[in-house]
């Protein structure tokens, strides 16, 4: 299979990921629900109940669509993962949902190529991306993925937040940049997961935590992770929370997605 060069992956997913200009990503964001979501982590339920609700027992996959026709049904909350094809995606989400094997793990970069679909509750769910770099994959492939997921982002009412995987060693990339562009725009709440934390030392890590945290702003939550060495998970699952159970879909004035 012939390699894909670094400016032709960029030149597949910018149409998807350069979306300012878009009249299609003009969701607004009147409860200010990106601006929330650092006290919502805060707010942790009594001592025993958040490890009931943030392992998620009932999680189960749903769906991988090759085509928008195949999304589960546009209600209630979903949380969508993203992030470099071997920043540690699918290890982030097995560790947050504490279910070994529940997003698949390959050695091999680029292997998630459908958009995957899981139920956390009834009526929220978690979504895991194609990853984006240097995947190798056919002009096709990317041509599909294009509009696979440009149909994702420009539709989905109910897409709740994003989580961004970083490898914590590479930092954020212009991928990542257009991602949390993205969101921004979108008034989406983002959170950055820097994973892989355990590969530096301690001071190195907290270092490039605070460089990154200073870079982003307000705009998007930033942590440390890792999920060979079960670093950040409680905190990971609480953004997850935030995200769910804040959502209201757009033109609507109910309360949190049900749970």
């Amino acid at each position: 299979m012939p390699s894909v060069s670094q400016a032709d992956y960029s030149a597949c997913f910018r149409p998807v990921l350069h979306c300012r200009e878009s009249e299609n990503f003009t969701r607004k964001d009147p409860e200010g629900r990106a601006a929330k979501l650092p006290a919502l982590m805060a707010a942790r339920p009594p001592n025993g109940q958040q490890t009931r609700m943030s392992h998620y027992p009932a999680a189960s996959y749903l769906t991988g669509a090759y085509e928008p026709r195949q999304f589960c049904a546009d209600s209630g909350a979903e949380v969508a993962f993203a992030g470099r094809s071997n920043a540690g995606k699918s290890s982030a989400i097995n560790a947050i949902v504490n279910r070994r094997g529940f997003a698949r793990t390959s050695k091999s970069p680029g292997r998630t190529q459908l958009v995957n679909f899981f139920s956390l509750r009834p009526e929220q769910r978690l979504v895991d991306l194609p990853g984006y770099g240097f995947a190798r994959v056919t002009r096709a492939m990317q041509d599909h993925w294009r509009t696979l997921l440009g149909s994702y982002f420009e539709n989905r009412g109910s897409l709740a937040g994003l989580f961004i995987i970083v490898d914590i060693r590479r930092g954020l990339g212009d991928y990542d940049a257009q991602m949390l562009g993205w969101a921004d725009t979108l008034g989406c709440p983002a959170h950055v997961l820097l994973t892989k934390a355990d590969k530096l030392k301690r001071g190195a890590a907290a270092a490039t935590l605070l460089a990154v945290r200073k870079e982003l702003g307000a705009t998007a939550t930033v942590q440390l992770f890792s999920a060979t060495k079960l670093l950040g998970i409680e905190e990971a699952r609480d953004a997850l929370e935030a995200m769910l159970m804040q959502h209201r879909k757009p033109g609507t004035s109910a309360g949190p997605a049900a749970g």
